[in-house]
């Protein structure tokens, strides 16, 4: 089988259906006391400095952590927007 690689990456064909399983899937739901639970408690952007990839790879780890918890059983949450500092997100 000789198959030819796109020259260009189309996210659209390759996430196709990916979302609307984890939805129909009830993967998002959290508050089910009959499991374990697990959660990761995120921070607004930094309003100090400039985004850069870190913060795109940081992001991306915390995705794969925490959909990987939720198939093992857990009752996960990815809560986003948490302040942990306060002192620039009030300034």
């Amino acid at each position: 089988m000789n198959k030819e690689m796109k020259p260009k990456y189309n996210h659209l064909e390759v996430e196709e259906g990916k979302y609307k399983y984890w939805l129909d899937g009830g993967f998002f739901k959290t508050g089910d006391k009959s499991k374990e639970p697990f959660s990761i408690v995120i921070p607004p952007p930094n309003v100090t400095g400039k985004l850069h990839l870190g913060h795109a790879w940081d992001t991306t780890l915390q995705d794969i952590i925490i959909r990987r918890k939720k198939m093992q059983g857990y009752d996960a949450i990815w809560l986003k927007g948490m302040d942990h500092g306060g002192i620039a997100t009030q300034a």
